[in-house]
């Protein structure tokens, strides 16, 4: 009995230590995708408004 409350626990501790890992590493990878995503948008725009070619 004793053995399965143990094993249930490190079951558990891995099970948690793993999703943290995963949550942290997408909440980073969203803030690189949002930080690039408008550092994208703001050169097109920047970029868009000198072009002659392009139509108001």
């Amino acid at each position: 009995m004793f053995w399965k409350i143990v094993g249930a626990l490190i079951a558990i501790w891995l099970a948690f230590t793993v999703l943290g890992f995963v949550f942290e590493g997408l909440f980073w990878l969203a803030v690189i995708g949002g930080v690039l995503f408008v550092g994208t948008a703001a050169y097109g725009a920047i970029k868009g408004r000198k072009d002659p070619k392009r139509l108001p």
